[in-house]
């Protein structure tokens, strides 16, 4: 590890933390407030491209993982509620957890193919690390959550 190793780790760290005590704060607070919990992980989702900025984190750098995190979550709530529309909460749980394991195989082949295509097109060599790549795929699933929850709130899902 070079030197500053174990600084840039507790910065990343750190930064994690943060953002997910802000996301269990806002997700409480809309638990029982269904309709609004979309547009609360949309909002949480600009605050953390905010966070980023502010941080250095040019957008380019997280595409890959704005993707990952956006498929991964986006489906994964579908999953999850039709787990918990057949099987009450240990549906949810199984829908969530078998969502989780295909999302996070289909997230990570679009996340594969939009870092391919950045290269190819851009010859843009990635900066993948721990910060940017954490904050970029909770970027996402935010705004995969976000709009998921959105949709099924306006078709009466939940």
């Amino acid at each position: 590890m070079k030197k500053g190793g174990t600084k840039h780790i507790l910065k990343a760290i750190s930064s994690l933390m943060g953002v997910s005590i802000v996301v269990v704060a806002v997700a409480s607070y809309f638990i029982f407030n269904s309709v609004l919990i979309g547009p609360a992980f949309l909002g949480l989702g600009l605050l953390n491209l905010l966070f980023m900025k502010i941080m250095g984190i040019k957008l380019k750098f997280i595409y890959p993982d704005l993707t990952f995190g956006f498929v991964d979550n986006g489906v994964m709530v579908f999953a999850a509620i039709v787990g918990g529309s057949v099987g009450g909460v240990v549906g949810a749980i199984i829908g969530g957890v078998a969502g989780n394991t295909i999302t996070d195989g289909l997230g990570g082949f679009f996340e594969g193919y939009v870092s391919e295509r950045q290269k190819s097109l851009t010859r843009f060599k990635g900066e993948r690390r721990m910060k940017s790549s954490s904050l970029g795929k909770m970027t996402g699933c935010m705004f995969g959550a976000g709009v998921s929850l959105t949709i099924a709130s306006l078709l009466s899902l939940i």
